[in-house]
């Protein structure tokens, strides 16, 4: 049985490295971009992370969804916190996102049971 958490890490890690092995400076710098906006700021790492959680959900980009579901569970925000951060993007994003919704519950019941 595979670990869904597992897969998407080693997937994003090969396939991230097989884009920047291209050397193409924009996606670099893209690359680059989205690692420094989400270090601490003005806003701390947690009220980012939940920003682009929403985001994400309201986008229907469930691999972005994994990501800022990870990192929330690695800033220790609490069930709780991330639920209701999907609720807003559910209101905001409409009935669609639900199928993510779904998704994103799965994938957070994964981070909390995984082992240390």
């Amino acid at each position: 049985m595979t670990n869904p958490i597992d897969d998407f890490n080693t997937y994003r890690s090969k396939m991230n490295e097989r884009i920047l092995s291209d050397n193409n400076k924009l996606i670099k710098r893209i690359f680059n971009l989205d690692t420094n906006a989400f270090m601490d700021g003005v806003l701390d790492i947690k009220t980012k992370e939940l920003l682009g959680l929403v985001a994400s959900a309201v986008l229907r980009c469930d691999d972005c969804i994994k990501y800022h579901l990870e990192g929330c569970y690695k800033q220790g925000l609490k069930h709780e916190e991330v639920a209701e951060a999907l609720g807003i993007a559910t209101l905001i994003g409409g009935t669609i996102v639900i199928p993510h919704l779904r998704r994103a519950y799965e994938y957070w019941d994964a981070l909390q049971t995984k082992p240390q």
